[in-house]
């Protein structure tokens, strides 16, 4: 009996200080500090990092009273936090396309967040560091801040272009721990090598693919050189296509150089671009790439394309025929 009263009297001032929870919070800056109270002058009881999930006890103007996981009580600035809908949000996202093909490499030029969709002021909760290398997996577009100028926005030649509000690429990318977030394009430089990048003849590169190797041998040194798919667009924002020209490098282990071995302008191409391998019968098995295309009703097709090394030929399927006529330009000298 003693015992059982004792712990009464116990339990309420195990229960002192403790807080209703009343939600579940997470820490959406890289890090920040937890303090003992909402004043000038305050003392750092703990520190918290970002995408940390923390219980909310109370709420106070621009501070919020929080727990971690570890027990320690602090007040933080709501400015850090975000809500449980949206790193559901992103857990979502994240999930839904998390065995999407990769389009291209790309490393961070800055500091950046992860949006739960494209926009500046849209949701966010992790941040990526300055250099971080993420998987590029789709693009789409969102309209600039508020104030921004109404620009034309460029559509295919000889059609007029229409005026609208002003438009900034975003891509979805997925970082090294597999999350998946949209971060604003012009924070992303994709990671094209060198040796083909400088035949972007003042296009922008959107995605690359190595299709395959072929063995080269250059005094003496042998080594497996790659050869490019490359997916270029005009260097401009808003673009209502993802993509509308189509590069392939091959290499000449004659005079050890890469060279466009095919070429196509004007498509009103969409992301994903797919790389694979087919049987081709007396050809044997080659590389082949699948280009999705708009048409002007807005309907979505595939192409299908196949390397055997220099050429590039169009797959048709039975009773397909091709829909325009198609430039090339086989074993054309760069350099």
């Amino acid at each position: 009996m003693a015992t059982v009263i004792a712990a009464m009297l116990l339990l309420p001032a195990c229960n002192r200080g403790r807080h209703k929870v009343l939600e579940v919070a997470y820490v959406s800056a890289p890090q920040a500090a937890l303090r003992d109270q909402v004043a000038a002058i305050f003392n750092r009881v703990g520190n918290v990092k970002n995408g940390e999930r923390l219980e909310v006890l109370e709420r106070e103007k621009r501070f919020v009273r929080v727990r971690t996981s570890t027990g320690i009580e602090g007040w933080i600035e709501q400015r850090f936090l975000v809500d449980q809908k949206t790193f559901d949000a992103l857990q979502k996202l994240t999930a839904d396309n998390q065995n999407d093909p990769v389009q291209a490499p790309g490393v961070l030029r800055n500091e950046t967040n992860l949006h739960v969709t494209p926009g500046r002021d849209t949701e966010h909760l992790y941040q990526l560091a300055s250099g971080a290398k993420v998987s590029i997996l789709k693009r789409d577009t969102a309209e600039k801040q508020s104030g921004a100028t109404p620009t034309a926005r460029t559509t295919k030649p000889g059609v007029k272009a229409a005026a609208g509000p002003a438009l900034e690429d975003w891509w979805l990318v997925r970082d090294d721990q597999g999350r998946v977030g949209w971060v604003l394009s012009r924070m992303v430089d994709v990671d094209i090598p060198l040796d083909v990048a400088q035949y972007a003849e003042g296009q922008r590169f959107v995605a690359f693919f190595v299709l395959n190797e072929v063995p080269d041998s250059d005094k003496g040194v042998q080594k497996q050189v790659p050869q490019y798919l490359c997916i270029l667009t005009e260097p401009h924002d808003g673009l209502p296509y993802d993509f509308d020209q189509v590069r392939v490098f091959t290499w000449n282990t004659r005079k050890h150089r890469y060279e466009t071995a095919y070429r196509e302008h004007g498509l009103n191409g969409v992301l994903p671009v797919t790389v694979t391998k087919a049987d081709f019968d007396k050809e044997g098995t080659l590389p082949v790439f699948i280009l999705r295309v708009k048409d002007d009703a807005g309907a979505v097709s595939e192409r299908k394309y196949k390397l055997n090394t220099p050429i590039v030929r169009r797959v048709l399927a039975p009773g397909e025929s091709p829909s325009r006529p198609v430039s090339r330009s086989t074993k054309r000298k760069r350099g």
